[in-house]
């Protein structure tokens, strides 16, 4: 994550990114409580410190614990479980700490939020700008999709908006790096980057459901034969063909061909991206 506490400064808060969410009085609640918090903590750091404890130390009963080792505890549960299950007070039971100690590493699970996105954007990493575009963008979009199969939440929260944290803005600055020097107007770059990014989350997204789907099946038949299965498959594709209203999908059929299966996954997303990379250079040549 970045180091640099004025850069922090920039971002919108996390809280701008959640529009189109209701939030409810628990909601609201939740926020007041934290901020409660915040000024508690704050007064006792600086407290702390007007003792010459020495700024950025923290009280014995805290140390060892780090916002580096809190927030990847939150990753880790919301990899698990989504970000619905992050609470300070779980990721308080996972470290073993009480919940108020966390407070003084980050002040709300707002923040939290934020840092966690900030580390699946550090993840990401868009490569620093090579001259060759093409591969520039492909790097990109391969990191993404891997840190979103990673961190499935995070789809809801990567390419859309402006940038979040720093890593965001350094991956935003090094794409649009990547296309500099083209000739291209701002609205057009622009454009170009989000077409990228509606693909790669789109695809990710594909995926993720995809796998969700495979995992539902194999846990729904668990308890059947293997004939049993079969036939369940049969049966879908005899509807098909007697039906005799779907000649296309009888084609699929016939040529034993499953668009979704797990093992072309890498293939699927690849040709995708290509298709997108060659529109993005008739873009660039017609710009």
């Amino acid at each position: 994550m970045g180091d640099d506490q004025e850069d922090e400064e920039l971002f919108l808060p996390l809280r701008l990114f959640y529009a189109g969410r209701s939030f409810s009085p628990r909601d609201r609640r939740e926020w007041h409580r934290e901020r409660v918090i915040a000024e508690r903590i704050t007064k006792h750091r600086e407290h702390w410190e007007g003792r010459g404890q020495g700024l950025g130390r923290t009280p014995g009963r805290m140390r060892g614990l780090s916002r580096a080792d809190i927030v990847d505890v939150a990753v880790a549960i919301a990899d698990a479980e989504g970000t619905e299950a992050v609470s300070m007070r779980r990721i308080a039971r996972d470290l073993r700490v009480g919940a108020m100690s966390l407070y003084w590493h980050v002040e709300s699970k707002e923040e939290l939020h934020q840092l966690m996105l900030d580390t699946v954007q550090a993840e990401i990493e868009a490569p620093a700008p090579s001259g060759d575009w093409r591969r520039d963008l492909a790097d990109y979009a391969s990191n993404t999709r891997a840190a979103l199969l990673l961190h499935p939440w995070a789809i809801d929260f990567v390419n859309t908006g402006p940038p979040s944290g720093p890593n965001d803005a350094r991956n935003a600055e090094r794409l649009m790096g990547a296309l500099d020097g083209l000739g291209l107007d701002a609205k057009t770059t622009m454009w170009i980057l989000s077409t990228l990014g509606t693909y790669v989350t789109g695809a990710a997204l594909r995926e993720i459901r995809e796998l969700r789907w495979h995992r539902s099946f194999d846990e729904t038949t668990a308890d059947m034969t293997e004939a049993e299965v079969a036939e369940l498959r049969d049966e879908f594709d005899r509807r098909i063909r007697q039906s005799g209203r779907y000649p296309n999908l009888t084609k699929i059929l016939d040529a034993n061909f499953d668009p979704d299966a797990p093992e072309t996954s890498d293939e699927r997303f690849w040709f995708g991206l290509g298709c997108v990379l060659e529109g993005i250079a008739a873009a660039i040549a017609a710009a």
